[in-house]
């Protein structure tokens, strides 16, 4: 599982807020189709996910939060539309003071958003992108690996194999490439921690010995820095056992 999911999986304790108020971060956008519910920005602390900010929706599908923050942060806005299923209408985005825009619908939540926001929501975004190609894949070479074993096709479930291993090599090496690329970003040790967590710590050293020194003193780049001295510890134990 994910470093991230993990962490949201086991977050089940909602702090609820009150009206609105001021902050330097101002998010605004329209849930169309949205009728009645409420809209809330959310973000992780302390391990557990809260809510910083609400919007009860009646009528007009618009909204308008706020919140303080000292850098860029993944937030979530998180719609509850009453009826009854949890966290099924969440998304992530990164923060950074200014104003930052959301836009979806109430039918695709999630596939429908559009974000107008800073330099690592954009940044975000495009590794979305790229990563949605290669879950795609992966689903891809599941249902064929799913009908290969139905016919007992051992020729194609070697195929399927060595394809789904080249697939996430590749997805390993593109997130390492992006990490480096952006190092001067909040993204590229939140996108590491996220997504390639179980990865070489070689390549982990990579990543956060390119990190700029701004990023380094961030939030997510003491938590990358921290793992990997967590995972270093840890394998250096495991051989002393052996």
């Amino acid at each position: 599982m994910k470093y991230y999911i993990t962490i949201l999986t086991m977050c089940c304790l909602l702090i609820s807020c009150s009206s609105p108020k001021k902050g330097n971060v101002i998010i605004n956008g329209t849930i169309k189709g949205l009728k009645k519910g409420t809209v809330y920005l959310q973000k992780v602390q302390d391990t557990i996910l809260v809510n910083v900010d609400s919007v009860v929706v009646e009528g007009d599908p618009t909204f308008v939060m706020s919140t303080d923050i000292k850098e860029p942060e993944v937030m979530y806005l998180y719609l509850d539309k009453e009826d009854g299923v949890p966290y099924n209408d969440r998304l992530n985005f990164f923060a950074e003071p200014g104003e930052i825009t959301i836009n979806t619908t109430l039918m695709a939540f999630e596939k429908d958003v559009k974000i107008k926001g800073g330099k690592n929501e954009m940044k975000l975004q495009e590794f979305k992108k790229m990563n949605q190609r290669f879950n795609d894949r992966n689903l891809r070479l599941i249902k064929e690996n799913f009908e290969a074993g139905k016919q007992n096709d051992q020729e194609k479930l070697m195929e399927n194999d060595a394809a789904y291993k080249k697939l996430l090599r590749q997805k390993y090496l593109y997130t390492i490439n992006f990490a480096v690329n952006n190092r001067k970003l909040e993204v590229s040790p939140y996108v590491t921690l996220n997504e390639i967590f179980d990865a070489n710590i070689s390549f982990l050293d990579t990543i956060a010995n390119a990190m700029s020194p701004r990023v380094k003193k961030s939030m997510y780049g003491k938590q990358l820095i921290q793992y990997i001295e967590d995972r270093k510890a840890q394998e250096a134990y495991s051989e002393i056992k052996e």
